[in-house]
């Protein structure tokens, strides 16, 4: 995850952030607060939304692998059965 994936989630978590700057002080988390955001609301916010990035990216992985191996012309190989199956796993925590 790079810095304007972190402040782009940061907004819509509903934190205050200037100048695309995260909220790095006191002034800042302030502001959030003064804006009518419960601070541990925009905090699970972002939680939840960093995991879904990252989840995204994972399952990403795991279709690469398999098209790989596919693509290879290995398609009943372990490797894929082993990605289908993560691939799977990692989606079905999303949905939880």
């Amino acid at each position: 995850m790079n810095r304007e994936n972190i402040i782009k989630l940061a907004k819509e978590s509903g934190f205050y952030i200037q100048d695309d700057e995260v909220p790095t002080n006191r002034q800042d988390f302030d502001l959030t607060k003064h804006l009518e955001h419960d601070l541990t609301k925009c905090l699970e916010r972002f939680a939840k939304l960093v995991a879904e990035h990252e989840r995204g990216e994972c399952e990403k992985l795991t279709d690469i692998s398999v098209d790989f191996w596919v693509k290879g012309g290995f398609p009943e190989c372990a490797e894929v059965r082993e990605a289908m199956h993560i691939g799977e796993a990692i989606r079905a925590r999303g949905r939880a």
